[in-house]
């Protein structure tokens, strides 16, 4: 536990912000809903932590003298150091794909992300239906908190719309080049669009997180990624520019661009 004072009227406010991972409580803590901001706090702790305010004089007895506390003025503060600079609401509003994480939730919906494929590409060279496909990256991701719909388009990006065209081929289920290293190497195959989409995803979560898959592991490339980076993660997709794809400049930022063009659908 950490704390932060805030001088009160002669008094000391103490917030006390716990971890809420990992903190023993007998309550049950949530993380903050609403963004207030709190001095000392950066936004991601603000964000990761649940807050316990805790009121406390200079006085070992932990009482307020009467006078402080009139006309509610202490809890006036307290209100006002929570709240924080209103003008900046919108700015400090959290939302999940201005952070360009690679873990999260869907911004997109299953059928923005089937309307963006078939209008780019009406006949894609899949082994499923472009529905059953969508569903199964919501499905997959959903197990190990990827987000689905970049997951998505990372697909699109890697097959061209699932016209392929290059080294892998659609027999194969490769939706994002797994085991592809060269113009002669053709990759991974997969049994089933299921288990190729479940592969994408764990190859995501070897480099976003160091916790396994909840499925048995079927990206061939899933140990190599996490010995490389051990303790170490990529938690944004422009951090994959020049690791997932080589050169690989803008990697990302065109993958999170792809989705922002499927939220419009």
């Amino acid at each position: 536990m950490f704390f932060r004072k805030y001088k009160i009227l002669g008094s000391s406010l103490i917030v006390a912000a716990c971890i809420s991972i990992g903190f023993p409580s007998q309550a049950s803590m949530t993380p903050m809903q609403n963004n207030y901001t709190l001095k000392g706090l950066s936004q991601h702790q603000q964000r990761e932590t649940s807050a316990v305010i805790v009121l406390k004089t200079d006085n070992d007895d932990n009482t307020f003298d009467k006078k402080e506390t009139s006309n509610h003025s202490v809890s006036e503060k307290i209100a006002a150091i929570l709240k924080g600079d209103s003008d900046k609401k919108e700015q400090d509003k959290v939302v999940n794909y201005g952070s360009s994480s690679i873990m999260g939730s869907a911004i997109a919906t299953r059928e923005q992300c089937v309307n963006y494929l078939l209008k780019n590409n009406p006949n894609p060279k899949i082994t499923v239906s472009a529905e059953e496909l969508v569903d199964y990256y919501y499905e997959e991701a959903g197990k190990e908190g990827i987000r689905p719909d970049a997951a998505f388009a990372q697909a699109l990006k890697e097959t061209g719309f699932f016209r392929y065209g290059g080294t892998v081929t659609p027999d194969q289920n490769n939706y994002c080049g797994l085991g592809t290293t060269s113009a002669t190497v053709k990759g991974a195959y997969f049994e089933t669009a299921r288990i190729g989409v479940r592969a994408h995803i764990q190859h995501l979560l070897a480099y976003a997180s160091v916790r396994p898959p909840r499925e048995d592991v079927v990206d061939p490339r899933y140990s190599l990624v996490r010995a490389v980076y051990s303790t170490s993660t990529i938690d944004t997709w422009p951090g994959l520019n020049g690791r997932w794809a080589v050169p690989g400049n803008n990697y990302g930022q065109e993958i999170l661009q792809i989705l922002d063009n499927i939220t419009e659908e």
